[in-house]
């Protein structure tokens, strides 16, 4: 996928502003954020969207562990009251950058 915006944030010939990268996922600032706190979470492994996911051991391993740091990183950067979460799904979903992902943020 060397034409996906995010793989590139991934391979870092994108500079980012990260917050965890492990060998399964990246997480890094929005670079456009809606709110006092808004990150990104993406799989390292190159899913269009929601709709490629299947009913397989890695794909319920990946979003489950995609949705714990979520909430791990929400409370570490001060969303411990609450926070909102959002994944734009295809066109009609609104996504723009065609990877999937997680948008956490949170004290608008």
């Amino acid at each position: 996928m060397s034409e996906c915006l995010f793989c590139k944030i991934i391979a870092k010939t994108i500079p980012s502003k990260v917050i965890y990268e492990d060998e399964d996922i990246f997480v890094f600032h929005d670079i456009n954020p809606c709110a006092e706190v808004h990150f990104l979470l993406i799989p390292k492994l190159h899913l269009t969207n929601m709709l490629e996911l299947q009913n397989d051991r890695l794909h319920i391993s990946l979003m489950g562990k995609l949705m714990v740091k979520a909430n791990q990183l929400a409370i570490e950067l001060g969303l411990a009251n609450g926070y909102k979460t959002l994944v734009n799904t295809g066109v009609n979903g609104g996504q723009e950058v065609y990877h999937l992902h997680i948008h956490v943020f949170g004290n608008k």
